[in-house]
């Protein structure tokens, strides 16, 4: 009897341990060199900033839905404060390219949208991603079926110019996620 309650505790260290593993980088580990087609059809490599710049990647649900949309247009809206840190920023989503672009033309967004249609950029963050979906969106006059293959979790990091986690948020409100990483940028960043 001792043995078997023995063995039932083990199997559930183990099943906690991966369960563990699989919440994802933490800060100070190392970021994953990725790179992906991006809204414009060109492929963004996150070794062309590496070294230069501060990379915020979010990770973001899909494109053209409502807390989406308005994370998105708050990092539209505080680009030059962005920029003027040395950020660069990207979103990554499971959408396709096609429904990137339309997202960026709909929004007027002036940052990178990368296409995570396999989850591959979203599993070597550890970020979680369900099933994929369709929706209906209106662009200059044109209904769009936007489809994606897969849905991630929002979450969001800041990459160090080392190319180490120095942030990580994983219970991202999307209204506020932009105000929350110039504050840890302005606050904290030149700590590293």
């Amino acid at each position: 009897m001792k043995k078997a309650i023995f063995i039932i505790i083990a199997v559930f260290a183990v099943a906690a341990l991966k369960l563990h593993g699989q919440q994802g980088l933490s800060v100070g580990d190392k970021a994953p060199e990725f790179k992906a087609m991006a809204d414009d059809g060109t492929v963004w490599d996150a070794r062309d900033y590496l070294g230069k710049k501060y990379i915020v990647a979010y990770f973001y649900p899909a494109a053209m839905t409502g807390g989406c949309t308005k994370q998105a247009c708050s990092y539209r809206d505080h680009m030059d404060k962005l920029l003027a840190e040395g950020v660069v920023v990207v979103g990554i989503s499971g959408d396709k390219v096609e429904n990137l672009r339309l997202f960026k033309q709909a929004e007027n967004l002036n940052f990178s949208l990368l296409s995570d249609d396999r989850g591959e950029i979203a599993k070597a963050f550890g970020v979680p991603a369900s099933e994929g979906g369709a929706i209906k969106r209106t662009v200059g006059g044109i209904e769009h079926e936007l489809v994606r293959e897969l849905t991630t979790k929002r979450w969001t990091f800041i990459i160090g110019k080392d190319g180490k986690i120095l942030y990580k948020n994983d219970a991202v409100d999307a209204e506020k996620d932009t105000a929350e990483v110039l504050e840890f940028i302005k606050r904290d960043v030149h700590k590293y």
